[in-house]
This record gives structure tokens, C-alpha cells and sequence, in this order.
């Protein structure tokens, strides 16, 4: 079964909370604070995989779950940090933020991808001993792992597309050029899947053609099956316009080529800018002033025209060779780049609901909305932590503080993020 769109629920692991605890030993009557570290919660990581084209796997699974961090021990025992969970998908997955649709990663190269980092582990007391607190009793909580809903959606990586009417031809094309087997017969929609296949034209020579099914007038609009498998022409680096010349299907050919140029442009118009050939299929069916009406027509387009019969692979070569000159000075398959995720204005923030809880000294912010706008604030940057200052002020953090009771110099926490307050 060929599927090629997905939307699954993936959770980061948790990380482990700090340990509280205090040195024990005999003849030392005050050992000090030694509670361990909890570990970071497992990622949620994408890895490009070849050797399968669907998606048919996510849907029977949906959701995805790293393991949490375990939390710290006494002696200044770290927690084990969670397994990562990784899922494999076919190279050339776009992955995006459901929530936003915002592209998050194209899958096409070999770099994986994590789309929902692991909580940070918790501090242990430890952490917190000064020479003023020399007895905290208190640890910091791991922090909660990323949860989001993304969309997996699959466009075929091949050099070639293959577009036309049913039946006029494709699959034969790409059977005989290629090592692909697609399903073969004398009726429309026999193909409702795309068939990728390698064409080898020469020792170290070689390029991969689609047979996209399904393309009639309307696709652009969801008719037929083109609206499901337009996509996978996005990245082709050129097309092949196959045409039944000889009309064996009641169709007038040079109609038939307008319609899908006109479909194509109807979907993405960079489509209808990408080079292509024409391949006139059938010509053993057509009559002399078929043949030549149409190839005078490709001359009027300006159309680069190889009349030929798929079925006995005459013309098929000249079609191969013609395409492997093409790539030669085309440039490489597509990838799409990921979009930035976009942060808040921080004005649009006031009033989010905070908690402020103080021990020994140390006071504690927390918020769901506070945890989510952190995770994507880059505190190396100037800039972000600029942004980030402005957030706490506009959305009245500093002002909770103030009504915790902090002072100059009290250590404030806020999840993995301290700093001393300042006035």
C-alpha cells in the first residue's frame, strides 16, 4: 500500500528530577549536601531511510515516545538519561509542525533530525550549597520533554518525471528503460501508485525516473488521482511528456498536450517552467499525417519531440540519451529548506499566568507557557536573550518576583535558566 501523507503525535522523554540528600558517614558529623543530577529525557529523532517509498507504517502507529530521564541519587549518583526514539523515514519526507505548518526538515540528505528535544535533568542539592545555605533542601525538577503533532508528507526524489494521460504509455517507458515493474494493461488508471525506476545509460551513468499516475484534466482540482500524486513531480529536475500520437484513445493528442501543460501550471507553475521532452508514443498506430501534424506542432512549441513505440523500446534510447545530456547541465534534485520557528512579540505575552515559589533563598518561576517559549530562545545569542528580558518584563515576571519578595542578588531559576536579580 502507498501512502504518502502521515500526522503523528511525538513526546520527548522528561527529564529526571535533582536528588535530595546529604553525605553520611561515620566520624563526619557534617557531610554536606551530595544529591545527584537527574538525566536528560530522550530526543524524538527522524532518520532519512532508503529502500522504502510509503508512509504506510504511521498509520497504524501515531504516536512516539522517548523514555524520561531517570532521576539523581544520593553520592552525587547522576540519573540515566533516557533512550532516544528514533524513527525512520523514506528519504525525501517533509516534515512540519501540524500545530503551525511550518516546514521543520526535508529529509533528503543523511543528516537526522530531531523534531522534540529531551528534558534537561533536574539539579541536585548540590547544586545549591553556598556559605550561607550550607543545608538545601531542596532539588530542582527535570524539565518536561517537547510535545508536538507534526505532519510527514513524502515527495519522491527522481530526476525524471514522467506526465500524460492514462494509458499513453508511461509504465511501458519506464519497464523498458529501467528495472522498475510497474503493473501493465490496456486501461486507464492501471498505474495508481509512483513507480520509481533507475535508467543506467552508462558505466557510471545513471539517473532515477517516476511514472506519476493519474494526471487527467482537473488533477490540479482533485480529479482523478493527480491531486494525490502531483507532489511527487515537485523535485523533478526535468519532465518527460509522454503522448499517445496516434489518439488510440478517442483523444486528440495535441489536446492532450495542452491540457496537462495547462494542469501542471494549474498546481505549482514552477512545474510548468521545468524542462521537458516529448515523447510521442503509439506511432506504429498513427498514420503518416498524424505523425507529422504533431511533430510540426512540438516544432511551433518548441518542444524538444522523439517520436516512439515504448512497447518494442524503439526510440527509447534516443529519449534516455537525450535526458542524460539534460542532467548533466541541470542542477541537483531539490531540498527545501526548513523555516525558522517565529518567536512571540513579546507585548502579545502580558498576562500570562506565573508561579513563583521560593527555597532557601532561591526563587522558582514556572509556567507552561514560560517552558514552551524557552525551549526555542537561544541564550548564547545576544539578540535572544535580549527578546527574552523583554518577555520578562512585559509579561510582568519581574513584577511577580517583586511580589515574591526577591532582593537584590537572589538567585532566580527559571527551569534551565538562572541568574542573579538585579534591579
Amino acid at each position: 500500500m502507498f501512502v504518502d501523507k502521515a500526522t503523528i503525535r511525538i513526546k520527548a522523554g522528561n527529564g529526571g528530577n535533582g536528588a535530595v540528600s546529604f553525605h553520611r558517614e561515620k566520624y563526619v558529623a557534617a557531610g554536606g549536601p551530595d544529591g545527584g543530577d537527574g538525566g536528560r529525557g530522550g530526543s524524538v529523532v527522524f532518520v532519512p531511510q532508503d529502500g522504502t517509498g510509503t508512509l504506510v507504517d504511521f498509520r497504524y502507529k501515531r504516536k512516539f515516545a522517548a523514555e524520561a530521564g531517570q532521576p539523581g541519587g544520593a553520592k552525587r549518583c547522576f540519573g540515566k538519561s533516557g533512550a532516544d526514539c528514533v524513527i525512520p523515514v523514506p528519504r525525501g519526507t517533509l516534515i512540519y509542525d501540524d500545530e503551525t505548518g511550518r516546514l521543520m526538515a526535508d529529509m533528503s540528505g543523511d543528516e537526522p533530525f530531531v523534531a522534540a528535544k529531551g528534558g534537561r535533568g533536574g539539579w541536585g542539592n548540590s547544586h545549591f550549597a553556598t556559605a550561607t545555605r550550607q543545608v538545601p533542601r531542596f532539588a530542582k525538577p527535570g524539565v518536561p520533554g517537547e510535545e508536538r503533532t507534526v505532519r510527514l508528507e513524502l515527495k519522491l526524489l527522481a530526476d525524471v518525471g514522467l506526465v500524460g494521460f492514462p494509458n499513453v504509455g508511461k509504465s511501458t517507458l519506464i519497464s523498458v528503460v529501467s528495472e522498475a515493474k510497474p503493473e501493465i494493461a490496456n486501461y486507464p488508471f492501471t498505474t495508481i501508485t509512483p513507480v520509481l525506476g533507475v535508467v543506467r545509460v552508462e558505466e557510471g551513468v545513471s539517473f532515477v525516473m517516476a511514472d506519476i499516475p493519474g494526471v487527467i484534466e482537473g488533477a490540479s482540482e482533485g480529479v482523478g488521482l493527480g491531486h494525490e500524486f502531483l507532489r511527487h513531480v515537485e523535485r523533478c529536475r526535468m519532465l518527460i511528456h509522454v503522448v499517445d500520437v496516434a489518439g488510440s484513445e478517442g483523444r486528440d493528442p495535441l489536446e492532450d498536450f495542452d491540457i496537462i501543460n495547462r494542469e501542471l501550471q494549474a498546481f505549482n507553475p514552477e512545474l510548468a517552467a521545468r524542462p521537458m521532452i516529448v515523447a510521442g508514443n503509439k506511432c506504429d498506430l498513427a498514420t503518416d499525417e498524424q505523425l507529422e501534424a504533431f511533430a510540426k506542432a512540438m516544432e511551433e512549441r518548441g518542444c524538444a519531440y522523439f517520436p516512439m513505440m515504448a512497447a518494442i523500446a524503439h526510440g527509447t534510447k534516443e529519449v534516455v540519451d537525450c535526458c542524460a545530456r539534460m542532467l548533466a547541465e541541470l542542477p541537483p534534485i531539490r531540498a527545501y529548506e526548513p523555516e525558522p520557528e517565529p518567536l512571540p512579540d513579546a507585548e502579545a505575552l502580558s498576562g500570562r499566568e506565573v508561579t513563583v515559589t521560593c527555597h532557601d533563598g532561591v526563587f522558582f518561576v514556572e509556567g507552561e507557557w514560560l517552558l514552551r517559549l524557552m525551549q526555542g530562545i537561544n541564550f548564547d545569542d545576544y539578540e535572544s536573550l535580549q527578546y527574552f528580558q523583554r518577555v520578562l518584563q512585559s509579561a510582568g515576571v519581574i513584577d511577580a518576583l517583586v511580589k515574591a519578595g526577591v532582593a537584590e542578588g537572589d538567585t532566580v531559576s527559571l527551569y534551565n535558566f538562572e541568574f542573579d536579580f538585579v534591579f
